[in-house]
C-alpha cells in the first residue's frame, strides 16, 4: 500500500495523526524527569550487622564468614563485597542483571535468617535491605542560628526539619551532619563504687528494669473493665536522681549519690563547616524514579517554607549535584536548538527554496516531539544519555524529509504539478527511505538488550533513537509528500552540471574502468585505519569537568575527632585561597567514595570529606583535573594526612584490587605494588584500602585464675563495656519526655578511666562477689586492623590510583607491566573491580553490537532488496568509514569509551543510508534496460546531491555537540560527536567512488554463480 499517496489524496488522517502526536508529545515533554544518568534497579541487596565495641578481626570471624557462606549458594549470584569497621559489618549483595530485585531480596533474607543462630548473642538482628535511593546527596542544606543553642538546633532539624522535609515527593533520605544527640549522663564514682561493692553494669541493669512503664494486665472493677500499668518509670531528671538503688548487703542508695546525674549529650561523632563556619548540615537523598531537578526544587520550596515560620535559624545551600545536570540539560536543549538550525539551513544553502526549506524545517520537531510521549510510556527521563541520543540524530532526522524533499524538487524541475511530481518522487524514492530508516533501527535497537551496566545505559539510548528515526519515516513518507503537493511549486529549468559534478562524474568513471587501482588504494587506507587501533586508548566513563570536587582526609587510626577538626581547618584554609574555589562545605566524621553505580560512606572520626564547588566552566581558564592537581599539591604540607582529591569513579580514578586467603600475604604484595604504582608519572596520588592497625587494650584474662573466682570473659566484657562507654544502645534505659526519648547511660566518670590502672581497678562480679579486674587478667596496649575488605569470600586490598587527567586503560596498562603486578605471590591474584570490570563489560557487549547490528543490517537489506550479495555492497561503506572515526581520537587523544561505542553504533546505521540510495538506484536503473555501466554513473549523477545534502546537514547537526558550542560539561557527548563527524565524511566521501566499483564486483561474482549454476544443472540433465 502506497501511504503517500493516499497522504496527499486524503491529508486529513495524516493531519490528525501528527495533532494528537504532537499534543501527547508536548504533555509527556513536561512530565519527563530531568537525571543525569538513568536510575539502574540493579538487583543488589544490603545487608548490616551491628555489634558494639566488636573489632574488625572478631566481627570478620564470628559475623562475616558465618553470612557470607550461606549467601553464596543463592542463584545467579554475582559478587559479594564485605566492610567490616569498628562494630559493623556491611555487605553489599549483587545479582546478575535480570534476577528480579524482589525475588533477590527475599533470598537475602532468608540466607541471613538461616545464619542468626550462629551469630553473636549479643548482636542485634541484621538489616537486609535493597537500595531505593540515590547514593549521594541530591542537595546539602546548613543551617546556624544565633538564639537556639547547638542542642536545641539539633533537636529541631532532627525533628521538624526533617518532617517537613520526608514530606515531599521523591525524597528517599534525609542525614544529618554535625550536632549533637541529647542523652543522661549517669556518671559513677569509682572509689566510692568500689567500697560499697557495686558495679557500673549491675546499676546499669537495675536502672534499666526499674524505669519502665509495663502493662499490668486487666481489672473487673464497679461493674466495667479497666486495664492496669505499672508507671515505675522516673519522668525528669531530678526524678531520676532520687531512684533508689538496692546495695548487695539489703541497704539502698539514690543514684546521685553514687554518681552525677546530668542531662548531657553523647559522644559528638560529625561536624559540619560552611566556609569556615560552624553549621549544623541536613543532606537529602532522592528516591529513585524521581527528577533530580523537579525533587531538588521541591525541596527548596519546602526549605523555604520552613524558613519563614523559623526565622530564628539561618538556613542557606551548603552544596549540591544539580548545578551540572541543570547546566547539561540546558546546553544539550540548546545543542538540540542549534543542531536543527543548522542542519535547516544546510537544506535552503542546497536548494535555494524557502518552501522546500519549510519542509525539512517541519519535520524535525514533528520527529522529536512524539518521540518524548515514547519516552515517557517507557519510564525513562531526560538524561545524559537520552538528550544525547536526540541531539546527535537531529542531522539523521532531516534525511529522510531531505532525500524527499530532493527528489520532489527534481520532478518539479521538470515542469510537472506539483501533485504529481509529489506522486511521482514519492514512489520513486520509497524503498530507499525505508531502507535506510529500518538499517538505523536494526543498529539502534539491539543496544537495547545488551548486557551488564552498559546495557542498563545504553536501553534508553537505543530505544530513543530508535522511535525518533521511525517517527521521521513516518513524517518523510506521510507528511513531506503531502505538504510539498500543496505548498512547492513547478518549475521549469534545464540542470546543468556544474564544475565540481562534472570533476566527480570523471572520476567515478574513471575508478569504474580501473578497478584494481580503486582496490589498491581502498585497501591501502583500510590498512593505514587498522593501524590506528593499536594507538587507542580505552576507559569505560570519561573524565568529567562537573564544576565540583571532593577531598578526603584520613587520620591515624585513633584521632580524635578534635585532631581531624584542626587538620580540617588547615585544609579548608588552604583550599579557600585558590582562585576557581567558590564555597568548601566539610563534613568531619564520614566520607563518602564511588560512582553514579557504586558508592560508599564511611563513618570514622578520623575522617573528614570537603566538598569543594568551583566557578562555572566559563569563567575559569583551567579544566577541573588541573585544580584538582594543584588541590593535592597544596595539601602535602599537612602531615601525617591520607589525601584523597576527585570525586572518584567516571573516569578520574583506576582501582587495582587483589584478593587471597591469606591476608599476610596479600598485604605484603598490595604494599609491594603499592610502592611501584608510586612510580608511575603523571598521576596522583595512590591510595590503598590495607587497613592501618588501630591502637586498642587488649585484656587477657588469668583462666585459672578467673575460674577459681568464678569470673568469667562474658562477665569481665560487660563489666568493662558498661563502665567505660556505656551498656549497648538498644539495652540502654530511657527517659519518656513529651515527644522523645532520652538514652541514659551509666558509666564510670570519665575522669577515673583514663591510665591502664584504672581500667585494672574496675569492679567485675565473681561467684563469690565482685573482684578487680587486674587481679584476674592482664591487660595491655596492642593493635588491630581499623577496617577489613572482602571480596567474594575473600580478603581483597584495592590500590586507588588518581588518574590526574590520564586515561584509564594506559594506565591499567602500566600497571601490569609492574614487577609486583607480573609476580603475585601463590594465593593473591588481581580481581577486576569497579570501572575495570565495567569497562571489559562494555567491550564484550561492543562486539556483540556490533555483530547483531551487521546481521541485522543485512538481514533488513535482503528482505527489502530480495537479493542476498548485493546487500554487502552497501555493509562495505562500515569499513571506509573507520579511519575517518578512529583518527580523530588518536589525534585528539580521547579515549576509546562508552560514548565512543555509542558513536561507533551510530556510525554503522548513518553510513549504509548512503550506499543504499545509490545501490537502490543502480539497481531499478537497470531493471529500466540501462547497462551496469551507465546505471552506476546515472546512479551517482541522480543521487550524489542528497547523499551530500544529507551528510552535510549530519555533520552540522552535530556540529555544536562536538565544538561543546553550549558550554557546560561536554566530557560524554563531544567524543561520540567526534567520532561520527569523522567517520561520515570519510565514508561519504569514500562510498561515492568506492560503492559503484563494489557493485560492479558482487555482480560479477553474481553472474558466475548463475553461470555455474547453470552449468552444473546442464551437465545433470539426462542427454
Amino acid at each position: 500500500m502506497n501511504f503517500s499517496a493516499l497522504s496527499i489524496r486524503n491529508p486529513v488522517p495524516a493531519i490528525l495523526l501528527f495533532v494528537l502526536l504532537t499534543a501527547g508529545g508536548l504533555i509527556a515533554f513536561n512530565r519527563l524527569a530531568i537525571q543525569n544518568f538513568p536510575d539502574m534497579d540493579l538487583p543488589t541487596v544490603q545487608v548490616s550487622a551491628v555489634l558494639e565495641g566488636a573489632a574488625p578481626a572478631q566481627l570478620e570471624t564470628e559475623v562475616a564468614r558465618k553470612i557470607e557462606d550461606r549467601l553464596a549458594s543463592l542463584d545467579r549470584l554475582e559478587h559479594m563485597t564485605t566492610t567490616i569497621t569498628d562494630g559493623t559489618v556491611a555487605l553489599n549483595v549483587s545479582f546478575e542483571l535480570g534476577k528480579d530485585s524482589a525475588e533477590a531480596l527475599n533470598e537475602v533474607r532468608n540466607a541471613v535468617d538461616s545464619a542468626a543462630g550462629d551469630l553473636p548473642v549479643g548482636m542485634l538482628t541484621p538489616s537486609v535491605t535493597r537500595k531505593t535511593v540515590q547514593g549521594s546527596a541530591l542537595v546539602t542544606y546548613a543551617m546556624r542560628s544565633s538564639s537556639l543553642d547547638e542542642t536545641e538546633l539539633s533537636w529541631i532539624v532532627d525533628n521538624d526539619v526533617t518532617k517537613a522535609l520526608l514530606a515531599v515527593p521523591g525524597v528517599g533520605g534525609v542525614n544529618r551532619i554535625g550536632g549533637v544527640d541529647r542523652e543522661v549522663h549517669v556518671d559513677l564514682d569509682p572509689r566510692l563504687m568500689r567500697s560499697i561493692g557495686l558495679s557500673a553494669a549491675s546499676v546499669s541493669t537495675q536502672l534499666k528494669s526499674m524505669q519502665t512503664d509495663a502493662s499490668g494486665g486487666r481489672a473487673d472493677i464497679g461493674g466495667g473493665k479497666q486495664t492496669i500499668r505499672v508507671l515505675g518509670a522516673a519522668s525528669s531528671i531530678e526524678d531520676l536522681k532520687t531512684l533508689a538503688i538496692p546495695l548487695p548487703n539489703g541497704v539502698k542508695v539514690r543514684l546521685d549519690e553514687i554518681g552525677t546525674v546530668a542531662d548531657s549529650i553523647a559522644d559528638r561523632s560529625s561536624i559540619a563547616f560552611l566556609d569556615g563556619k560552624f553549621v549544623i548540615a541536613v543532606e537529602v537523598l532522592r528516591a529513585n524514579g524521581f527528577s533530580d531537578t523537579g525533587v531538588a526544587a521541591a525541596v527548596d520550596t519546602a526549605i523555604k517554607r520552613f524558613a519563614a515560620t523559623n526565622p530564628e535559624m539561618e538556613i542557606v545551600k551548603a552544596t549540591t549535584t544539580i548545578g551540572p545536570i541543570v547546566e547539561n540539560y540546558t546546553g544539550s536543549m540548546h545543542m538540540l536548538y542549534e543542531g536543527a538550525i543548522l542542519a535547516v539551513v544546510v537544506v535552503w544553502l542546497f536548494l535555494r527554496d524557502w518552501r522546500a526549506t519549510l519542509l525539512a524545517a517541519v519535520a524535525l520537531p514533528l520527529s522529536v516531539i512524539p518521540t518524548f510521549l515514547v519516552m515517557s510510556l517507557s519510564g525513562f527521563s531526560l538524561n545524559t544519555v537520552t538528550l544525547l541520543s536526540l541531539t546527535l540524530v537531529v542531522g539523521i532526522l532531516v534525511d529522510d524529509a531531505i532525500v524527499e524533499i530532493e527528489n520532489i524538487a527534481r520532478h518539479l524541475r521538470m515542469a510537472k504539478h506539483p501533485t504529481k511530481a509529489a506522486l511521482e518522487a514519492a514512489n520513486e524514492i520509497g524503498l530507499a527511505v525505508i531502507a535506510t530508516t529500518l538499517t538505523l533501527v536494526a543498529v539502534f535497537l539491539p543496544t537495547a538488550f545488551m548486557a551488564g551496566i552498559p546495557g542498563l545505559i545504553f536501553r534508553q539510548f537505543g530505544v530513543t533513537a530508535s522511535v525518533a528515526v521511525l517517527a521521521s519515516l513516518v513524517v518523510a513518507r506521510l507528511l513531506t509528500p503531502m505538504m510539498a503537493a500543496h505548498l512547492m511549486r513547478a518549475r521549469a529549468v534545464e540542470e546543468k552540471d556544474g564544475r565540481i559534478m562534472r570533476t566527480y562524474m570523471v572520476f567515478v568513471q574513471t575508478c569504474l574502468r580501473h578497478r584494481k587501482l580503486t582496490f589498491f588504494g581502498v585497501c591501502l587506507f583500510l590498512g593505514l585505519s587498522l593501524l590506528t587501533i593499536p594507538l587507542l586508548k580505552t576507559g569505560f566513563l570519561p573524565a568529567s569537568d562537573e564544576s565540583q570536587t571532593k577531598v578526603t582526609l584520613t587520620l591515624q587510626p585513633g584521632s580524635t575527632i578534635a585532631q581531624t577538626e584542626a587538620t580540617t581547618r588547615r585544609a579548608m584554609g588552604i583550599i579557600g585561597r585558590l582562585p576557581e574555589v567558590t564555597s568548601v562545605f566539610s563534613a568531619i566524621g564520614s566520607a563518602s567514595s564511588g560512582d553514579l553505580i557504586d558508592s560508599a560512606t564511611i563513618v570514622d572520626t578520623a575522617t573528614a570529606s570537603l566538598v569543594i564547588d568551583l566557578k562555572k566552566i566559563g569563567d575559569r581558564s583551567r579544566g577541573q583535573a588541573e585544580i584538582e592537581d594543584n588541590i593535592r599539591q597544596a595539601l602535602a604540607v599537612l602531615p601525617g594526612v591520607r589525601i584523597e582529591v576527585g570525586n572518584g569513579g567516571n573516569g578520574t580514578t583506576l582501582q587495582i584490587t587483589l584478593a587471597g586467603d591469606n591476608p599476610d600475604l596479600l598485604e605484603q604484595a598490595a604494599a609491594a605494588l603499592e610502592e611501584q604504582m608510586r612510580t608511575l608519572q603523571g598521576i596522583g596520588a595512590v591510595i590503598s584500602s590495607a587497613s592501618l592497625q588501630s591502637p586498642e587494650i587488649q585484656i587477657v584474662p588469668d583462666p585459672d585464675r578467673a575460674a577459681s573466682l568464678g569470673v568469667t570473659t562474658e562477665a569481665i566484657s560487660e563489666a568493662v563495656r558498661v563502665a567505660t562507654s556505656g551498656d549497648y544502645s538498644s539495652s540502654l534505659a530511657k527517659l519518656d519526655l513529651s515527644q522523645r526519648q532520652l538514652p541514659i547511660r551509666v558509666r564510670l566518670d570519665p575522669e577515673s578511666r583514663k591510665t591502664l590502672a584504672d581500667i585494672a581497678g574496675l569492679r567485675v562480679a565473681g561467684a563469690r562477689g565482685s573482684v578487680d579486674l587486674g587481679s584476674v587478667a592482664s591487660i595491655r596496649v596492642g593493635g588491630s586492623p581499623t577496617q577489613i575488605s572482602r571480596l567474594d569470600r575473600s580478603r581483597n586490598v584495592t590500590l586507588s590510583v588518581e588518574l590526574n587527567g590520564r586515561i584509564l586503560g594506559d594506565v591499567y596498562g602500566e600497571v601490569q607491566a609492574l614487577p609486583a603486578a607480573r609476580s603475585l605471590p601463590k594465593g593473591v591474584s588481581l580481581v577486576e573491580a569497579g570501572e575495570l570490570e565495567r569497562s571489559s563489560e562494555l567491550f564484550e557487549s561492543f562486539g556483540t553490537a556490533m555483530a547483531v547490528g551487521v546481521f541485522c543490517i543485512y538481514a533488513v537489506l535482503v528482505l527489502l532488496f530480495r537479493d542476498f550479495l548485493q546487500p554487502l555492497t552497501i555493509l562495505m561503506a562500515l569499513p571506509l568509514s573507520l579511519g575517518g572515526a578512529l583518527l580523530p581520537l588518536v589525534l585528539t587523544g580521547t579515549s576509546f569509551s562508552m560514548p565512543v561505542v555509542i558513536g561507533l553504533l551510530m556510525l554503522m546505521g548513518v553510513v549504509t543510508k548512503n550506499s543504499i540510495l545509490l545501490v537502490e538506484y543502480a539497481i531499478v536503473a537497470r531493471r529500466s534496460g540501462l547497462s551496469r555501466f551507465d546505471a552506476l554513473v546515472d546512479a551517482c549523477h541522480k543521487r550524489v546531491r542528497p547523499i551530500v545534502m544529507t551528510t552535510v546537514a549530519m555533520g552540522c547537526g552535530m556540529l555544536p555537540v562536538a565544538l561543546s558550542l553550549s558550554g557546560g560539561d561536554s566530557s560524554f557527548q563531544q567524543p561520540m560527536a567526534i567520532v561520527v563527524i569523522g567517520g561520515l565524511m570519510t565514508s561519504t566521501v569514500l562510498s561515492l567512488v568506492v560503492i559503484p566499483v563494489i557493485f560492479t564486483v558482487v555482480d560479477d561474482f553474481q553472474r558466475l554463480l548463475k553461470r555455474s549454476a547453470k552449468t552444473s544443472s546442464v551437465e545433470q540433465s539426462p542427454a
